[in-house]
């Protein structure tokens, strides 16, 4: 009997590990390209709305399809669904590093999204089907920090293959990884689904995905063609229309993609805010970061991805721990004091300038490692403690769904601000003027993070709680 029990326990552990080396990969190239965009910018020729799109195209096709990843997941098996979309990650990626032109790299890129998207979902809902309640904070907290090293280490691996090979083998170095990966899957992994899955939601697809691009390019591309020429002002209007259009679906489909029905349980939808809210506030400045620290200071690709090293250690280091400890006290203590942080580390850098160097950096780095490490873990621990185990699935799609969307928009309203800022000019200092303006309107986000964190998330939400029946969580009313 207690054999039987080890051996169960151990082989949970073993699942967290397979889910967790594919999660690597994927939130790995979330970073790892920005180190290399001024190389792959001098290499390809790419303008810098085409480096935007390098970077969001893989984020907004990861964002955008990642809902219905959950559902296909749950309802034709999860470990089939995570096998399948890392075998298109992996062919994605070869084609990224043999693309010769800035055009079909954004093409490649977009379909890695399609490949990532199939993969996180399943990975958090085979470990919400995996752990029981009382174990699944730390499961989850051991996810995160897996997800945090991998978005904080891209930039310093980026940095190594640019600087030591080239830039085209950020995306190779994903190949054997991939292979691995699908094994490690069959071999640990056991199939699960959701019974009572009914059909696939296309028009909810197909208007969710067409608004986000929409909304994504007018904000990409309205410095190129003027906030009021005919072609963005389109964009915004189809964004606007499909993205109600979307709503309405969902609240009338008997099976939508996105249940409205998860949203009435108020720490599920302040969880979900607050990382829209981060990584909108961050996925811009680690895009631009990068190229401040190459173009204007004169960084080399290591050099920069060393410098974000404070940061990611302390990631590392406490996104377990604040797993842990949303076990025993929940997470709004935690989320809140985390988006209070990571304003403070935006305001510091508002303050760079063209000759700063790597110790005003740290100061800022060190507040945001600690403020992303206690906003990462208890974010997803909170969410997926407000979810039954057969909706883990989506739930946890349109948990990093969240992330993903605010990614994408981060980029892209930092990159408007920024360009509305410099005004056509193409100096130094237009980019320290745009960059230190962009920064505020972050931290800016940031605070209203706090502020939802606060409001939303109910203290001790789950927090310590067994389920009633094995290993599946009631849903609470939202109040």
């Amino acid at each position: 009997m207690r054999t039987r029990i080890f051996a169960e326990e151990t082989r949970k552990w073993f699942t967290l590990a397979a889910v967790s080396f594919g999660l690597f990969m994927i939130m790995l190239d979330n970073t790892v390209v920005n180190v290399a965009l001024p190389a792959i910018q001098q290499d390809l020729g790419a303008e810098l709305s085409e480096l935007q799109w390098i970077v969001t195209g893989y984020a907004l096709t990861f964002a955008a399809l990642m809902l219905i990843g959950g559902k296909v997941a749950d309802a034709y098996g999860r470990r089939l669904i995570f096998v399948v979309g890392i075998a298109i990650f992996t062919t994605a990626s070869l084609w990224c590093g043999l693309a010769d032109s800035s055009d079909e790299l954004i093409a490649a890129r977009v379909l890695q999204g399609v490949g990532a998207a199939l993969m996180n979902p399943a990975t958090l809902s085979i470990i919400a089907a995996t752990f029981p309640p009382h174990q699944r904070g730390a499961a989850i907290g051991i996810w995160a920090g897996v997800s945090a090293l991998a978005l904080a280490i891209g930039p310093l691996v980026g940095g190594l293959l640019t600087e030591h090979a080239t830039w085209n083998w950020i995306f190779f170095v994903n190949v054997p990884v991939g292979i691995l990966g699908i094994a490690a899957s069959f071999v640990f992994i056991d199939e699960s689904r959701d019974q009572t899955h009914e059909r696939l939601d296309l028009p909810g697809l197909a208007t969710s995905a067409v608004g986000l691009f929409a909304l994504t390019y007018a904000l990409i591309e309205a410095n190129t063609y003027g906030w009021g020429s005919t072609r963005i002002l389109g964009a915004f209007a189809l964004a606007g229309i499909a993205l109600v259009a979307f709503y309405l679906l969902e609240r009338h489909q008997r099976a939508p993609m996105l249940p409205l029905e998860l949203f009435r349980n108020s720490t599920y939808t302040g969880a979900n805010l607050v990382v829209l809210l981060v990584a909108l506030a961050m996925f811009g400045v680690f895009f631009f970061m990068s190229l401040y620290m190459q173009t204007i200071l004169g960084y080399s690709a290591v050099q920069t991805g060393a410098a974000f090293l404070p940061m990611t250690i302390l990631i590392i280091l406490l996104a377990p721990i604040a797993g842990r400890t949303s076990d025993r006290v929940g997470s709004r203590g935690l989320l809140t004091v985390g988006m209070v942080l990571v304003a403070l580390q935006l305001v510091w850098l508002s303050r760079l300038g063209l000759r700063s160097d790597f110790w005003d950096l740290l100061p800022a780095f060190l507040v945001g490692g600690i403020g992303m490490a206690l906003t990462m873990t208890p974010s997803a621990a909170a969410a997926t403690r407000s979810v039954s185990v057969d909706k883990a699935g989506v739930g946890a799609a349109v948990l990093n769904a969240s992330r993903q969307v605010g990614g994408s928009l981060g980029i892209a309203v930092m990159g408007a601000i920024m360009a509305h800022e410099a005004a056509g000019r193409r100096t130094p200092e237009a980019f320290i003027d745009g960059f230190q303006s962009a920064l505020l309107v972050a931290a800016a986000i940031a605070v209203a993070g706090a502020v939802i964190a606060f409001m939303l998330v109910r203290p001790h939400e789950g927090a310590g709680r067994r389920a009633p029946d094995a290993g599946r969580e009631v849903t609470e009313p939202a109040g």
